[in-house]
């Protein structure tokens, strides 16, 4: 008799991971003074690496879909985090640029992420952190990949 492989857990224990994590990365952000949610703040971590993009490439950036995405730059942009702006070369090109008052808020959110790496990856040796990201990235891929074609 043969016996039953298994069921992968993958999907659910990132689920999971996903809600810890989000839950302990929102106490340590309140505690740091910090006013965004995760989801807002992977927006100003594309934004940090590169200002000035229009709202396709946030998108693609972040994951977001654009109904989503345009929603979440409303609110960035009433709290004084993000403003839109005009392309100069193309005018129906809108841009999304960073304020003053988010580049105070950065240092901040950073440190915050660096210590949410720290408790992530607590045991682990470089190498496990390596294989363990690569692998990440080719599951992201593969779903990308998937979501793509069903379009």
């Amino acid at each position: 008799m043969k016996k039953m492989k298994e069921q992968s857990q993958a999907g659910f224990l990132m689920a999971k991971i996903r809600q810890v994590g989000e839950r302990i990365f929102v106490r340590m952000s309140k505690q740091h003074g910090i006013e965004i949610n995760p989801a807002q703040g992977r927006i100003m971590f594309a934004l940090w690496k590169k200002d000035g993009i229009p709202i396709n490439e946030l998108a693609k950036k972040t994951q977001l879909k654009k109904s989503t995405l345009t929603s979440m730059l409303d609110r960035l942009e009433k709290i004084g985090f993000v403003r839109r702006q005009y392309s100069k070369t193309d005018r129906r090109k809108i841009l999304i640029k960073r304020t003053k008052k988010d580049r105070v808020m950065e240092k901040k959110y950073i440190e915050v992420s660096e210590e949410m790496t720290r408790l992530f990856y607590k045991r682990f040796s470089r190498s496990q952190i390596d294989r363990f990201e690569n692998d990440l990235e080719r599951i992201l891929d593969n779903l990308t990949e998937f979501e793509t074609n069903l379009h």
